[in-house]
């Protein structure tokens, strides 16, 4: 059983705010085929309220990370669809299941940003 789990955290940069309310949803990649893994819903303080991935599902391999923004920003804006930023996916790789990661998100209506966080 691995040690590591990941975590993310959510900025609203167009509001200054945590991303309270962003859902999102995690898969895993396997040989081009993509499984969902989980459903997660960011608490007040833009993040999950326990890690997306821990123990045996957290295991070395490829990953994809959706946050479903478009959604989110259509409470703060009057954009029309299709909007420029929509679900923000990001792909990413685990190569020590022993280690946390984080992958934090700045995101607006306009941009994004992410990196790996601690």
């Amino acid at each position: 059983m691995s040690n590591g789990y990941l975590t993310t955290h959510v900025l609203d940069i167009y509001n200054g705010t945590p991303g309270k309310g962003i859902k999102g949803s995690i898969f895993i990649i396997e040989k081009e085929n993509k499984k969902k893994i989980k459903d997660f819903e960011l608490n007040n303080d833009g993040r999950a309220e326990s890690p997306i991935l821990e123990k045996n599902e957290f295991k070395i391999g490829k990953y994809e990370l959706v946050f479903y923004c478009g959604e989110y920003f259509k409470k703060y804006t009057n954009l029309k669809e299709p909007y420029f930023i929509d679900d923000v996916i990001i792909k990413f790789g685990i190569n020590n299941e022993n280690q946390h990661y984080h992958v934090p998100l700045l995101v607006s209506p306009w941009s994004y940003s992410t990196y790996r966080g601690s």
